[in-house]
């Protein structure tokens, strides 16, 4: 699936498009050059869902948590992640990430390429491309990961 936005502020009227082509898949690999906009699709995505706590990006932190409430009125967690400061899928295993990839909750992780190996078959890619100043196209697949 694929979709062009001319703006950051089209992301919120995306959401529902982009939380169905996931279809319940809850492992996100997200790429895309600097500044492409993966923390404010992250934003975003958080938004829809109902996260009430301030996100930001994990650059140094590397994972950030945050809760929501489903339909149901039951806790959910999700879980963004950047990898970008790591030098090896070690470091990425020293985290702790393949805990969060075989848990249940939503877990996105920018610059995954360290966790290819890592990812869960049913994990999803979606990349960011740059258009423009402000223009993205994001496009979403199923296991087409790049090797590490």
């Amino acid at each position: 699936m694929e979709w062009t936005i001319k703006s950051p502020d089209d992301l919120p009227a995306l959401m529902p498009q982009l939380l169905q082509a996931l279809a319940g898949h809850r492992k996100i690999a997200l790429y895309g050059e600097m500044g492409a906009g993966k923390t404010t699709l992250v934003k975003a995505i958080c938004q829809h869902l109902g996260v009430r706590e301030n996100t930001a990006s994990p650059t140094f932190s590397l994972v950030n948590q945050y809760s929501y409430l489903e339909a149901d009125g039951s806790i959910s967690l999700f879980h963004h992640l950047d990898l970008y400061r790591l030098g090896s899928a070690q470091e990425a295993f020293d985290i702790g990430l393949e805990d969060l990839l075989y848990d249940p909750w939503y877990c996105v992780i920018e610059w995954p390429q360290w966790a290819e190996q890592m990812l869960p078959e049913n994990a999803l890619r979606l990349e960011i491309e740059i258009l423009g100043e402000t223009e993205r196209r994001i496009h979403a697949g199923r296991n087409e990961f790049r090797p590490a």
